[in-house]
């Protein structure tokens, strides 16, 4: 297949604050009037995962409608906030939205700051085969799935305790913080089924190891055995991609976030999570579900939004202070600027390896020459600048993408871009992937083995090791009766409100 049979896809990704949403716009509107003979407009997708959701326009941060200019907007906006909506859900239905657009002689904008879901629309073979990661509980797990020969051993050496779990698995997934027994049984459960893929996972992140054992009630097989296939696909994307990554730097871009929550709080941000907190538990009355206030689970959906944790404690006491009011702004900007951190990571460390990987592929097989063209646009200066540094250089490579014509060298547009595009390849071969950031338990600062304390391997273990508490505690180990009295006096504390289970295993 030639790259020009490969249909043509707009993405562009970066942190918080530099001005994605209206970059696609502008890319957009310009489209529209170059008069393409094969594109007459174009269609924007969102790819932000709190944008999803209906209403709450201020804590996702939302486009506005009059800032939209009249371009056509999908998947934002139309999800309840009680749905948790997942990456193969919004991949499936990103796909439907592309092919409209393209039926329409559209060309598709996937715009926002979630890369992940970014990365895994565009290389497909690299989401647990691209199944539907819809949970299905009406039907038993003995008529999803034949197990395969690997699986059904393991299935057969399962103790009934966790047979049965397997067979009624819960929903949603059971919380480390309240239930820590429960969360640790389920983590066994994906132990005993599949310990290299429970390795990756921290036995407190339960949606994680919850969506691993669905994986293997969906396809009837282990999800390493599905990881192993794929370590044999070549790495292809699905279209002929144009990557526009929008950065300001670090230095610039905190005053600007802080400045964003100050206007994030004069537009109604407590209105919002006072709604937010007062969305019934359970939407549906006829549902015989056990009720689950998702307004407590700050890894929920909507309620994951930042702003929604740190102001829900300040709104939710009833003689709260001005110091407390002080302290959740604070929170509220220290999490912002967190996020754009771990943002600009994923993108160098995960997405741009994935896209250059993808070129150095095609070179080696049939394909004349490469499908992702990589570019770094410099938003730190915004007014006049703007225009002339950002929209006008994405306007004419967009233009030159869709004639394909030549296209500049990406490093040649900015110093930023010399240095922050040019990275280190790295294996994104999915079985590298399973191999790296395993958990490893820590034998002399796990106090309850029924709540171990786990570490991820290489770089966090060696700075673990070196730690004062576990230097302390390897030097002078606890007696049983220490052990036992700290585990009482934990789940005194704990049941008092006062502790966390990170506090009680450490």
């Amino acid at each position: 297949m030639s790259m020009k049979a490969l249909r043509p896809l707009i993405a562009i990704c970066g942190t918080t604050g530099v001005g994605k949403s209206n970059l696609a716009v502008e890319i957009a509107l310009q489209i529209a009037k170059s008069g393409h003979q094969m594109y007459n407009s174009a269609k924007i997708i969102n790819a932000d995962a709190m944008q999803v959701y209906a209403g709450m326009d201020v804590i996702t941060n939302k486009i506005p409608l009059s800032e939209r200019q009249g371009v056509e907007h999908a998947l934002i906006g139309f999800k309840s906030p009680h749905e948790q909506y997942v990456v193969g859900q919004w991949v499936k239905d990103a796909l439907h939205a592309i092919d409209e657009a393209h039926e329409k002689h559209q060309i598709p904008i996937v715009v926002g700051g979630t890369s992940y879901w970014i990365q895994h629309l565009l290389f497909p073979n690299r989401l647990a085969k691209d199944i539907n990661l819809v949970d299905d509980l009406e039907r038993p797990p003995s008529s999803i799935f034949e197990a395969s020969e690997g699986l059904a051993s393991a299935i057969k050496l399962l103790p009934q305790e966790l047979q049965d779990l397997f067979a009624c698995l819960p929903d949603p997934a059971p919380s480390a913080e309240s239930n820590p027994e429960e969360a640790f049984r389920l983590y066994n459960l994906l132990k005993a089924l599949d310990e290299s893929v429970a390795a990756r996972w921290h036995w407190k992140d339960t949606r994680k190891v919850l969506r691993s054992i669905r994986i293997i009630q969906e396809t009837g097989r282990k999800p390493s055995e599905l990881i192993h296939e794929q370590s044999r696909d070549l790495l292809q994307p699905r279209f002929r991609t144009l990557c526009f990554w929008v950065y300001s730097k670090p230095e610039i871009l905190k005053p600007r976030l802080d400045l964003r929550v100050d206007k994030m709080l004069e537009q109604g941000l407590l209105d919002e999570v006072r709604a937010l907190q007062a969305l019934p538990k359970n939407p549906d009355p006829s549902s015989n579900e056990e009720e689950v206030d998702p307004a407590s689970d700050y890894s929920f959906g909507i309620y994951q939004s930042i702003g929604y944790r740190e102001f829900h404690k300040y709104i939710s006491a009833p003689d709260s202070s001005e110091e407390e009011f002080s302290e959740a702004v604070r929170n509220m900007k220290t999490s912002t600027r967190q996020y754009a951190k771990r943002q600009i990571s994923w993108l160098r460390n995960k997405l741009l390896p994935m896209l250059y990987a993808a070129n150095e592929s095609e070179e080696n097989d049939e394909h004349p020459g490469p499908s992702t063209f990589t570019y770094l646009l410099d938003a730190t200066e915004l007014g006049e600048n703007w225009t002339k540094i950002v929209r006008d250089p994405a306007v004419n490579i967009t233009n030159a993408f869709l004639d394909h014509q030549p296209l500049l060298d990406p490093l040649t547009l900015s110093n930023v871009a010399r240095e922050l595009l040019d990275i280190e390849r790295k294996d994104t071969n999915p079985r590298a992937v399973l191999n790296a950031r395993r958990k490893i338990i820590c034998p002399v600062c796990t106090i309850d083995l029924a709540q171990p304390f786990m570490v991820e391997e290489g770089k966090e273990w060696k700075l673990h090791q070196k730690s004062r508490i576990h230097r302390r505690r390897a030097y002078k180990p606890l007696s049983e009766a220490e052990i036992e009295e700290r585990k009482r006096q934990g789940r005194r504390k704990k049941d008092s409100g006062k502790v966390s289970d990170n506090e009680l295993v450490r």
